[in-house]
C-alpha cells in the first residue's frame, strides 16, 4: 500500500465516534473514494465471525450515498466477504473521513447471499437518539437500493471470485 494515509472515524447519530481506524487512499474522483485497510489485531464481529489480523479490507465511500461497503480479504488474499453500513454520506476532508454509522448492516458472503443485520440495535438507538421518521424511512430506502445493487452485482459488488 503506498497511498496517503487516512483517518476514518464512524460516528454514532450524537457524533461521538464509536471507532477509529487508519488506511490508505488509493483512489479518489468526483464519484467516490476507496481505501484499503489491514487489521493489525485479530476482532471477533457478532456479524462476521473471527477476522484474522493481516485481513485486508477494501473500503468504498460515496459522498453522496447513505451507505460504504467494505470487501474483505484473509490474509492469504482470499476473499472472505463484503460488509455494507447504512450510513450517513460522509465527509472528507484534512485525511479524515467521518461517517454517522445507522445501525443496519448487510452481510454479503462470497455465494452472494446476503444476510441484514442489526435491527434491533437500529430500534434501541431509534429511541435512544430520536431518529426522526424521515431518517427511518430514507434508511428503509437505503436498504432496498443496496439490496439491489448486491443481486445485480453492480459496482463494488463486480469484483470477480475465483473459485
Amino acid at each position: 500500500m503506498s497511498g496517503q494515509q487516512v483517518t476514518v472515524n464512524s460516528r454514532k447519530y450524537d457524533l461521538n465516534i464509536r471507532r477509529s481506524w487508519k488506511c490508505e487512499l488509493v483512489e479518489q474522483n468526483a464519484s467516490y473514494l476507496i481505501f484499503v485497510g489491514e487489521f493489525d489485531e485479530a476482532v471477533s464481529h457478532p456479524g462476521l465471525g473471527d477476522i484474522q489480523r493481516g485481513t485486508v479490507s477494501y473500503e468504498y465511500y460515496w459522498p453522496g450515498r447513505w451507505y460504504n461497503v467494505f470487501r474483505f480479504h484473509s490474509p492469504d488474499g482470499e476473499f472472505r466477504n463484503y460488509y455494507c453500513n447504512i450510513s450517513m454520506p460522509p465527509t472528507f476532508e484534512n485525511n479524515v473521513l467521518d461517517y454517522v454509522d445507522l445501525d443496519i448492516d448487510i452481510v454479503v458472503a462470497k455465494d452472494f447471499s446476503y444476510e441484514i443485520l442489526d435491527r434491533d440495535d437500529f430500534e434501541i438507538n431509534t429511541l435512544k437518539y430520536g431518529y426522526p421518521e424521515a431518517l427511518r424511512a430514507k434508511i428503509e430506502e437505503t436498504v432496498s437500493q443496496l439490496v439491489m445493487q448486491i443481486v445485480n452485482r453492480s459496482f463494488p459488488f463486480d469484483y470477480v471470485i475465483n473459485p
